[in-house]
């Protein structure tokens, strides 16, 4: 059995076509189709049902596809572990990041990081919707939330309060909310994640909890615009205080209402199964958690300076 037919049966099962597979693999359709028979004669076993229109799995199939890419990751993660026992770092690695957060943080991050490690190769995808790991090839992602999915592994990174600011230009011109009640008086700027519209805030003090639903006139399914038009002088952002840290330490933006502790968010290393979690991947968790406590600890001296300096 080839090592490169179980490769191809995989990706054919993620693709649901043969001429997508072969073309992703560099092969011509007819020796694609090839290969598939090959497998399955060498299995006496049919692992798609093929029709004019449509491929699919056969329940043989299906049960077969879980043993391969355990396997497939399994002979990866055995060449990752050589690897870096030469104290080498190599292969391609597919990253999956949310758009804030991955634009103005973690590419910089990530410039910083393949310094150390030339011979590793990535491919990022920046974007707000959960990327799908097997349809999308991806094999690690970074996120707030912590998945649902019971199969998946999911380091925590760290912990991150959302916070509530508006520019400077903004408030001059609208005056600062001095309580929870008058945000409803004030433009919100959202953003809409899986169908979902972020307009209820959600925040705590002394022990109780505070929910207050908010309106604007704007929102994005890019949580970077949200930032983008509070930095604007557009309204006020709700956000995470990692995504929200360098406009606040320079100036653009302003936090709110620090009496009240922000709905805390938390940022997760995550992936499709304990075999994808190899030494580059550990690599990164570490750099991440280093990287992340190093802003927050930033952020928190930034802050408390100012309340320092705006008490006198």
């Amino acid at each position: 059995m080839l090592l490169n037919d179980l490769a191809l049966f995989v990706r054919v099962a993620d693709c649901g076509s043969i001429s997508a597979a072969a073309a992703e693999m560099d092969l011509s359709a007819a020796s694609a189709s090839a290969a598939i028979k090959r497998l399955e004669k060498q299995l006496d076993t049919s692992l798609f049902v093929r029709t004019t229109r449509s491929l699919r799995l056969t329940a043989q199939g299906e049960r077969y596809l879980i043993h391969c890419r355990r396997a497939l990751s399994d002979l990866a993660l055995g060449e990752q572990a050589i690897a870096s026992d030469k104290g080498k770092v190599s292969g391609t690695l597919s990253l999956s990041v949310s758009s804030d957060f991955g634009r103005n943080l973690f590419v910089p991050w990530l410039d910083d990081f393949l310094l150390d490690f030339p011979q590793l190769q990535v491919r990022l995808h920046l974007g707000d919707n959960v990327s799908s790991f097997y349809h999308d090839k991806i094999d690690v992602a970074v996120r707030y939330g912590k998945p649902q999915d019971s199969n998946q592994v999911a380091f925590p990174i760290c912990t991150a309060d959302r916070v509530l600011c508006a520019s400077p230009e903004y408030l001059a011109k609208f005056g600062k909310p001095e309580t929870l009640e008058q945000l409803t008086q004030h433009n919100c700027l959202f953003y809409k994640l899986d169908e979902r519209t972020h307009d209820q805030w959600q925040f705590e003090r002394d022990g109780q909890e505070y929910k207050i639903r908010v309106t604007g006139n704007r929102s994005a399914n890019d949580a970077e615009i949200a930032r983008r038009w509070a930095v604007a002088g557009k309204g006020l952002v709700f956000k995470s205080s990692l995504d929200l840290a360098e406009d606040i330490m320079a100036g653009r933006l302003v936090p709110l209402l620090p009496e009240y502790r922000g709905e805390p968010v938390n940022l997760y290393l995550v992936c499709p199964g304990r075999e994808h979690v190899t030494p580059v991947v550990l690599l990164l968790r570490e750099m991440l958690r280093q990287q992340t406590q190093t802003l927050s600890r930033a952020l928190a001296t930034y802050l408390k300076a100012e309340t320092q300096f705006n008490s006198h």
